[in-house]
């Protein structure tokens, strides 16, 4: 007898994971796996944050905390986001969570009823999709490859909206891309947003440090645009603590109370100890983790040259992020017919990576380059191996 609901058998693994446990699984069993699939950066947290946590445990944060977080990371927050995104929020518009995949998924439970459109544009993270069809939307996805720089048009937008629509959500700096979309563009999406003011816009800003001399902008900073749009972020990425589980969200006090109601039945606050580590980060803000940055601008040199091996790879350095999302369509054939059958026989010649398909756009392959320089010279000399065989062979 079937007794799972009909909720959790639409809902699959995200790729990211499920290829990071098939090259776990190879690694284990004594294969050497160089693994590019997850987006973690590979550096551990900063000193002064992991202080900040431990002084929290000897000051004994280790009760029930306040659901939207506590007070003066609710602070902090606002101070972040008046001084790098020229955002002006209150606390009590302030909503943390445990990490910014459960802001997002709690902006999906407050906004989305079944049968709202939910414009996506591709590519797009892999966890977007999966959460709207979740709560009942319906995805619309306008795509955008490599020769639009993976971003949509103010054209493609306006084609996207229909009276049903309720949300649009994308990531600038995007992930699986990089691409980060300028003041031009964001206004030009914004006029058209402005024609419709039933649309509302979840805007993914996780990893906005993480950018190589772009200005990035965050959308709700445009005229019209913060009373319709909830600003995510957290500090897994430019602060390296995925394992903190950290996020945060900023949002008219409507939606904020609503996403509060929402986490207090399914999580309550965010681990204490986190919170209180965040508070230093966010007051220090990107200076003094540049030294990330700055490894991974020779990173993102390293991998984007050494992949040009491959003869018929179209690779465009990345503005923002830690991911090549390259182009690898002339690789497809009737053996091959996606990218996931590519990733497959990168897998046998001992690389992990993601396909396209995971982020709506086929024929792509997202290599992540938050690895060691020796292990990217490595990785990419097999990434160039497996591809070049197969056009050999072809």
């Amino acid at each position: 007898m079937l007794f799972l609901s009909q909720r959790v058998q639409s809902l699959a693994l995200p790729m990211t994971i499920e290829m990071t446990k098939k090259s776990r699984a190879l690694q284990e069993a004594g294969h050497d796996i160089i693994s590019l699939s997850l987006g973690e950066p590979d550096f551990d947290t900063p000193d002064f944050a992991k202080a900040a946590g431990m002084e929290g445990i000897e000051q004994n944060y280790s009760h029930y905390m306040p659901v939207p977080g506590y007070p003066d990371l609710r602070q902090a927050v606002c101070e972040k986001f008046q001084r790098d995104n020229g955002l002006r929020y209150r606390p009590e518009e302030i909503i943390v969570s445990t990490g910014a995949k459960q802001s997002i998924a709690n902006l999906m439970m407050a906004l989305v009823n079944p049968g709202d459109e939910v414009i996506i544009p591709a590519p797009y993270w892999v966890s977007y999709a999966d959460l709207a069809e979740f709560v009942g939307g319906t995805v619309v996805s306008p795509k955008a490859g490599i020769e639009q720089d993976f971003k949509i048009t103010a054209a493609q937008l306006e084609a996207a909206i229909s009276p049903r629509t309720k949300l649009l959500i994308f990531s600038s700096p995007n992930n699986p891309s990089g691409a980060m979309y300028s003041r031009t563009e964001l206004e030009a999406l914004a006029t058209v947003l402005r024609a419709h003011p039933h649309v509302w816009v979840i805007s993914d800003e996780i990893y906005e440090y993480i950018q190589y001399g772009v200005e990035h902008v965050s959308i709700a900073s445009l005229e019209g645009m913060w009373e319709r749009t909830a600003t995510v972020n957290g500090l897994s990425k430019g602060f390296a603590m995925t394992g903190w589980r950290l996020g945060y969200m900023g949002a008219p006090l409507e939606l904020a109370k609503a996403c509060e109601k929402i986490q207090s039945q399914i999580t309550s606050g965010a681990s204490s100890i986190a919170q209180r580590a965040a508070i230093a980060a966010l007051h220090a803000g990107p200076q003094p983790v540049q030294y990330m940055i700055d490894a991974f601008t020779a990173r993102r040199t390293l991998l984007a040259k050494a992949l040009s091996e491959a003869d018929k790879l179209v690779v465009k350095a990345p503005e923002g992020a830690f991911y090549l999302f390259v182009d690898a369509s002339a690789y497809l054939s009737p053996s091959n017919p996606t990218a996931l059958d590519l990733c497959m026989r990168l897998l046998e010649g001992g690389v992990a990576a993601v396909p396209g398909e995971a982020f709506g756009l086929d024929g792509y392959i997202r290599f992540s380059y938050a690895a060691s320089e020796e292990d990217l010279r490595r990785a990419a000399e097999r990434i160039v191996r497996t591809l070049n065989g197969l056009n050999s062979a072809s």
